[in-house]
Formats: structure tokens, sequence, C-alpha cells
């Protein structure tokens, strides 16, 4: 079903509303850009015309349009199109996309190059181009699905006991904020699962199709290309907080105040990526965090042994999380989900949190089009599931859930999802 035809309820539209109503920009163009987001992940609405919809105001407030975009081939567009599309593609040819003038400057001009066109950027000319470090959509690198890497996971919810020791470890290894969690673990009654609690890991999902890198005015949430990791350049964040309402989600974290942990105490090695863009561990007063796949450990800065793992993965004593490469059969996590489909036919025993014979498994919401890189196995919630209190208190483990209201609406809008 398209936006159009099933808005957002009173609920979530007045929420969102107070949250960009708390920055100094523009909160109709964002409420409006994260519903069509969302459109354009759903293939209800295309990127071009996203992007050409919303280009001259998004200039006219942020004096730069840097979102990230997946432009049709110029031999491949439509002939209305195709002048549009080399002219992009020339205003920014030769220059260095990793560069200060490429990234502020040269954008207006490409802005200027294109503006009677309605559509123009960074994000939009480095990927007409060719160029540039966080393609829109792919399967991660490589282009086609299955080449290079594919950062992802297998959650297990049949296993999960709702211990929290991982967003315990994930807070504590990427320096968050209290409050600020990365990983969270839902508590849930369900009527179509009898009377017992049930348990749902949510992080980031890193998705190929992200809504929220097509709404980040200044590019900074991007998709970097050479494993798919869905990450927030900090340096570049202006807070403006589009990306927070364009994620059906709700996995977004405002960075309120200074950290409680000081970037003195931080680790360069768990901040600045291989690319030089500090992308890591928690973010700075006034901008936007989310997990990150513990980006630090996949480019090798804590040790070769810990490139594929988590910190959430290596805290979990159940063996419900499983992180790893999706395109190498091998892996960790498709490793488990082809024992767990072996297992539906054999012994389930090993599974100590089976709740009744039809689990299946399943990716968040996924029929919004997003594409997910965390799979789950297990019951799938109903539409009529309830968050609860889980067995162990967040304070009991040095947490506070002081978000609980807006995550008490994310665990309703975590349904959806098809079986597979």
């Amino acid at each position: 079903m398209s936006t159009d035809e099933s808005p957002p309820s009173g609920d979530d539209e007045e929420r969102n509303r107070r949250l960009l109503d708390e920055t100094e920009y523009d909160t109709e163009l964002g409420l409006e850009m994260g519903r069509d987001a969302q459109r354009v992940s759903a293939g209800e609405l295309s990127e071009l015309e996203f992007y050409r919809r919303y280009h001259d105001r998004i200039v006219e407030e942020f004096d730069i349009d840097d979102r990230e975009i997946d432009l049709p081939d110029p031999d491949e567009a439509d002939p209305d199109d195709v002048g549009f599309l080399d002219r992009i593609g020339s205003a920014l040819e030769g220059i260095d996309p990793d560069s200060d003038e490429s990234r502020r400057s040269v954008m207006k001009k490409g802005a200027a190059a294109a503006g009677a066109m309605g559509l123009a950027g960074w994000g939009t000319a480095q990927n007409a181009a060719g160029q540039g470090d966080g393609g829109g959509g792919g399967a991660g690198a490589g282009g086609d699905e299955g080449e290079g890497t594919r950062w992802g996971m297998t959650i297990n919810l049949n296993n999960c006991d709702g211990c929290l020791a991982c967003m315990v470890a994930c807070n504590q290894e990427h320096n968050l904020s209290r409050g600020a969690n990365w990983m969270y673990v839902f508590a849930f009654e369900d009527e179509g699962q009898g009377d017992e609690t049930n348990f749902l890991p949510r992080t980031c999902q890193h998705c190929t199709d992200s809504p929220c890198t097509k709404v980040c005015p200044v590019g900074a949430r991007h998709t970097r290309e050479e494993d798919g990791l869905v990450l927030t350049d900090y340096d570049i964040c202006i807070g403006c907080r589009y990306c927070e309402v364009s994620c059906p989600y709700g996995v977004n974290y405002f960075q309120w105040g200074e950290p409680d942990v000081p970037e003195s105490e931080v680790d360069d090695d768990h901040q600045i990526d291989d690319r030089g863009r500090w992308v890591g561990s928690r973010p700075p007063e006034g901008v936007m965090g989310k997990c990150t796949f513990c980006v630090d450990r996949q480019d090798g800065q804590m040790g070769e042994e810990k490139i594929g793992t988590t910190a959430c993965e290596e805290a979990c004593t159940m063996d419900a999380v499983h992180f790893g490469d999706l395109n190498d059969p091998e892996s960790p996590p498709n490793q488990h989900l082809n024992e767990y489909r072996d297992g539906q036919e054999n012994d389930l025993s090993e599974y100590p949190n089976r709740k009744g014979h039809t689990a299946s498994t399943f990716k968040l919401m996924e029929e919004r089009g997003t594409e997910p890189n965390v799979r789950f196995i297990g019951n799938e919630p109903s539409p009529h599931a309830e968050q609860v209190e889980g067995p162990v208190a967040y304070e009991d483990v040095g947490l506070t859930d002081n978000r609980k209201e807006v995550l008490d609406e994310g665990a309703s809008a975590t349904q959806g999802g098809e079986s597979a």
C-alpha cells in the first residue's frame, strides 16, 4: 500500500513534527521528504522524481543538495533526462570526490549547472559520473548481488532470553551516552504466540535501499561502497534529524549535549574509518548516531581477528546473534540460517526458546522495499504484539530506557515483514 493511501498515524506525525521542531531547519520539508523517501524505497516514486521534487527547497534551506542517489545511466534514461544527466556528469568531471572542494563548493557548481532542471548535488553527480564513496542502493560492493562484501546479521529469536548483554556490550564499546541504545531488545507479548514473553533484538538494518540516505541534505548519512554499511559522517552531519523521521525502524539517536564520554577518551582508531571519515564510536553534540555494525572492527582497527565480528555478537551467550558477510555462503549468519532450516526437518531441541512449530524466517517491514541486511529466525511479531517489561531491568545493567515512549511506537512498527 502506498504512503498516500496509508499515511502515518496522527501520533507518529505529531512525534516526528516535535522532533523536527526542536531543530533550526524546515520541519515541513523534513516531514514531506521522509514520507516520499519511503515511497522511493517501496518503488512508488522514482529517485529522479524525488530529487527533482525537493532540490530547489533543499538548496534554499541548506545552500547545498548532497543527497545520495542512484541515477539512471544516460544511455538508458528517458530522452528528456539525457541532457540533464550529461550536464551533471560534465560539471564534476575530473573532480577528486575526497577533496574538501568536491564536498562543498563543487556541490554548488553542480547545482548551478543543473538548476534549471531541478536536480543537482554531489551525491547525484558522483553516481552519474561513476565516482564517489557511497553508492545509493547496491548490494554492497561490486554492483551485482553476491559480489564483494555485504555485512549483515541473522538473529535467532528462538535463542534470545532478554538478558540485555548485547545492549551493554554495544554501549560500552561505542562509548554511548545513557539512553542512546544502538542495540535495543524489545520484550513483547503476542496473543498469537501464547502467554510467554518474546524478545526482538533490534539494531540498524543497514538497508540496501535506505530512506535515511535519500533525505540527508549534506550527504552525512551514506552507504559505504565497499561493504554496504550505512554510516554517518559526524564531521558533516548538521543534526537536521531528517534521517530520523524517514527511518521506519526507529534506530536513530540525536546526541543531546556533550557526550558522556569525552572525545579525549576515545581512541582515534575507533572513530576514523579506512577512508579517513569520522563514522565510528559515539557522535559529538548535535549530531545523529546509530549502529555502525562495529565499523572499526570491520576495518581491522581492533585487530585482524575482530574483522567479521560485532560487540553484540560476542556478548551474546545464547547464540542468538550471528554477524558476517551475507555474500559468503560459509559466513556465520548464512551457516546458522542453513542449520536452522535443516533443523526444522530434524531435531529442534537445540533452540531453547522455540515457541510453537510454525516459526519462520523474516525481515522487518520487508514490504517497505528497504532490503534490510538483518534476517530473523523465529516467530514474527503480529500486529497485536504489545511491548512489556523484560526479565532484566535496564537500571540493573547500568542502562536507561528514557526513549521508551518512542520505542513503544517502534515496537508496533516492526510488524509486516514477509515470512520466508
